[in-house]
Parts: structure tokens; sequence; C-alpha cells
């Protein structure tokens, strides 16, 4: 199969980013309780509702964002699919690629079924306090983005 990887990241990092959420919201029950300190101050579970892009950006413009977001995720990773599959990339490529669809199929479940994405990973340091959280499809999109960046030039032998 031509994209196997692609396809087998992005299935692995969905189900990594979906399992995660059912078992904080679920069974930690993270949404009533608020924050888990799990290795503090370095990694704490705290629950987030974010409704807009990163950092919460746009978050206070309506339902109209919500679906806008929603449809972006989605072309931009049929855009993606589409490139990745015609193509003749490498293996660093098709794992980028498979990083970021994964990851931004698991934010678009959230919005659709909660009307948000479910961040819940907080971390800090060396004094710092971070504010933000976080989950596994972000770091999916994050590092999908920047692998794509880097490895997207080379392409496999004819």
């Amino acid at each position: 199969m031509k994209n196997i990887w692609m396809i087998l990241t992005a299935a692995s990092v969905f189900v990594a980013d979906q399992l995660s959420k059912l078992v904080v919201m679920q069974i930690m029950n993270l949404p009533l309780r608020g924050e888990i300190e799990i290795l503090p101050p370095y990694i704490n579970f705290r629950m987030a509702w974010n409704r807009g892009v990163n950092f919460g950006l746009f978050a206070g413009e309506g339902e109209a964002t919500r679906w806008i977001l929603i449809a972006v995720a989605v072309a931009i990773s049929a855009w993606v699919a589409l490139w990745i599959g015609r193509g003749r990339f490498g293996t660093a490529a098709q794992v980028s690629a498979g990083f970021l669809i994964g990851g931004a199929a698991g934010n678009v479940i959230d919005r659709i079924t909660y009307g948000a994405v479910a961040d819940f990973l907080n971390m800090s340091c060396c004094g710092f306090t971070n504010p933000y959280a976080f989950n596994i499809a972000d770091i999916g999109v994050f590092a999908g983005a920047f692998g794509l960046i880097l490895f997207a030039n080379e392409k496999k032998p004819a």
C-alpha cells in the first residue's frame, strides 16, 4: 500500500487522543474535578475547553466559528492527504502527514461532540507557570506540521 505510514500514523494518533480523553474525562472525571496533579509542577491534568484555535484565539466568536474551524480542519487534512498521497514522499513525510491528519481528526471529533476541544495536559517548569492546556491531538498537529516543513522535500526514488 502506497501511503501506509500516513494511514497508520493518523489512525494511531487519533486513537491515542480519543482514548486519553475518554480516560481523563470519563474515568478520572476531570471535568468535575478541574485539576489533578500528576507530577507537580511539571505535568498536571487541568480541564480546559477550547472553543477557538491555539491559545483560545477566536474563542468568543460563537457557534459559526465552531463549524468554520471544523471545515478548515477537514479541508486542510484532505489537502495534506491528497498532496502526500499523490506524491512520491518518503516515510518521514508520510508519518508527519499522519500526525497532522490524526490530530486534526481528534480535535474535529471534540468540536462535533462537545462543541469545543477538550484540553487537559498542562506542563510547567523552572519557576514558569503555564496557564494553557493542550491534548495529544494538538501535539500531533504541531509535530505533523513541523515534520512536513522538514521532510516534504525528501522524495522517494522513482
